[in-house]
C-alpha cells in the first residue's frame, strides 16, 4: 500500500496521510524510514498521541534513547522549570541551527515531537536539509570540503544565547570535550551531507578569519529558503526529522509562555567518522 504524501517544498518536508492506528500498527515502517531519509521532515496532523503511544510508534522505527534528561523515554522541550528544571539555560542553544549530539561519533538517527502547550506567538520549528545543500554545491567546492574537518563544541551554540555565563555553567557546557568531525558526512546510503550548525566552532587547519568566513558562507548557503521548512505547530501534530541530514532550530518566543513539546529520540545507527 502506497502512502499519501504531499511535499511541502521541493527539497524538504512532506505531509503524510496516515492516522494513529496505522502508525501504531507499524505496517509502513520501511516506507516511513525511506521517506524520512529522502525528505528530511515528515508531518502527521491530528495524531494526538499520548507519550506512551509516541514511544510505541517510535519503537516501530528503531531503538529509542533514555537517560538522565529523559523521563521514561520522553524529553520535555520547555523552559518551564516545573517540567524541565535544567532546560532554562542549555535549551537556549536550540534557538540556533544545530544537529543534535555532534559531541559524539554516532548522533541520533532522528527525533519526533508532539506539542503539549503552544506559545501565543513564535515557537515554530525550522528545519534545513543538509543533504540538498551539499548536493547543490558547485563541484569544485565539494572537492574542497571533502578533506576538511570541523571542531564541534556544545558550548559554541549555547554561548550565543546566554550572556555572562557563570563558571558553573561554563563547566557544565564544557563537560563534553570538543569533537573533530568531517565537514562532509559520508552516509551508509552513499549520499553525502554537510555537517554544520552552531556547534561548529572552527575548521581545523585554517586560521580564525578563514575558518569563520567559510563556516559563515556554508551556513548562509544551507539556510537558503529552498532548503528550509518551517513548521507551524498545532495541537495533535506529530513531526519526525532525520537528525543526520537536517539542522533544526526554534523560532524565538516568550520563554515564560509555558510552551512545551514532548520528544522521543531514535538511537543513532551510523558513525560520522565511517567514510563509505
Amino acid at each position: 500500500m502506497s502512502l499519501k504524501v504531499t511535499d511541502m517544498s521541493p527539497s524538504i518536508g512532506s505531509e503524510v496521510g496516515l492516522g494513529r492506528e496505522a502508525l501504531l500498527a507499524g505496517t509502513h515502517t520501511a516506507q516511513i524510514r525511506e521517506l524520512l531519509e529522502k525528505r528530511g521532515v515528515l508531518v502527521f496532523h491530528d495524531i494526538n498521541f499520548s507519550d506512551e503511544e509516541m514511544k510505541d510508534f517510535a519503537l516501530t522505527l528503531g531503538a529509542i534513547q533514555d537517560g538522565s534528561t529523559y523521563e521514561n523515554g520522553i524529553f520535555k522541550v520547555t523552559f518551564d522549570p516545573e517540567h524541565n528544571p535544567q532546560g532554562l539555560t542549555y535549551l537556549r542553544g536550540t534557538l540556533e541551527w544545530h544537529i543534535d549530539r555532534t559531541d559524539i561519533d554516532v548522533p541520533p538517527l532522528g527525533s519526533m515531537l508532539t506539542p503539549r502547550v503552544l506559545s501565543p506567538a513564535g515557537g515554530q520549528t525550522e528545519f534545513a536539509n543538509t543533504y540538498a545543500a551539499y548536493e547543490d554545491l558547485p563541484e569544485d567546492e565539494k572537492r574542497q570540503y571533502e578533506g576538511l574537518r570541523v571542531e564541534h563544541r556544545s558550548e559554541a551554540a549555547i554561548s550565543k544565547r546566554v550572556e555572562n555565563p557563570t563558571e558553573e555553567q561554563l563547566a557544565a557546557w564544557r563537560s563534553n570535550p570538543p569533537k573533530l568531525h568531517p565537514m562532509v558526512w559520508h552516509h551508509q546510503s552513499g549520499r553525502k551531507s554537510l555537517l554544520l550548525g552552531a556547534t561548529a566552532s572552527r575548521v581545523d587547519g585554517l586560521d580564525e578569519a578563514e575558518s569563520d568566513a567559510l563556516l559563515e558562507r556554508l551556513m548562509d548557503w544551507s539556510e537558503r529558503p529552498e532548503y528550509v521548512y518551517q513548521h507551524n505547530w498545532r495541537m495533535g501534530d506529530l513531526v519526525i526529522w532525520d537528525n543526520t541530514g537536517t539542522m533544526h532550530r526554534v523560532v524565538p518566543f516568550d520563554m515564560e509562555s509555558g510552551r512545551r513539546l514532548h520528544r522521543v529520540t531514535l538511537e543513532g545507527v551510523e558513525s560520522i567518522q565511517a567514510v563509505a
